[in-house]
């Protein structure tokens, strides 16, 4: 189960980090920042994405767009996001709750720096109802993440 891969990520190295389980669905950016009382900026969303054959993992602030001229000049090539069974087959975690901590098989992480607006961050945990609450240089720290700017707007 993809919390359980993400619950033992957190156990061996960030155990100071709880997941939050939340009763409903949290799924979506605007679920997400009605069910934890954020702004929908705050969540980190992630997303699943390829260029060429190289699966990657971009996580942005909830209410970015990726700009494709600077993903696709950051990345080296035209970015196309994975399809559903791809998201799962790559990440381990449903569509709703792809984060990316507990990967299966490593994968290139990069955080955009719209996320360093804020202090602290909003990201999945696994699953359609589970996230963490965590600084985002910690995060871009733990994963391994890169930072890039690839979405629209200057935050």
């Amino acid at each position: 189960m993809s919390l359980d891969s993400v619950r033992a990520f957190f156990a061996a190295n960030a155990p100071d980090i709880a997941i939050i389980e939340l009763a409903q669905n949290t799924a979506t950016v605007a679920l997400a920042a009605e069910g934890h009382g954020v702004a929908p900026g705050q969540i980190a969303k992630t997303l699943s994405l390829k260029v060429g054959e190289q699966n990657f993992l971009v996580v942005t602030r909830g209410d970015a767009r990726l700009d494709n001229k600077k993903a696709k000049a950051a990345f080296g090539g035209k970015v196309r996001m994975l399809g559903a069974e791809e998201v799962v087959a790559v990440t381990g975690h449903p569509i709703g709750g792809v984060c990316p901590f507990g990967l299966p098989t490593p994968l290139p992480v990069y955080c955009d720096v719209s996320l360093k607006a804020f202090d602290e961050v909003v990201p999945a945990a696994g699953s359609t109802n589970s996230a963490v609450r965590i600084n985002p240089h910690r995060m871009a720290e733990l994963v391994g993440a890169a930072w890039v700017d690839v979405c629209e707007g200057g935050w």
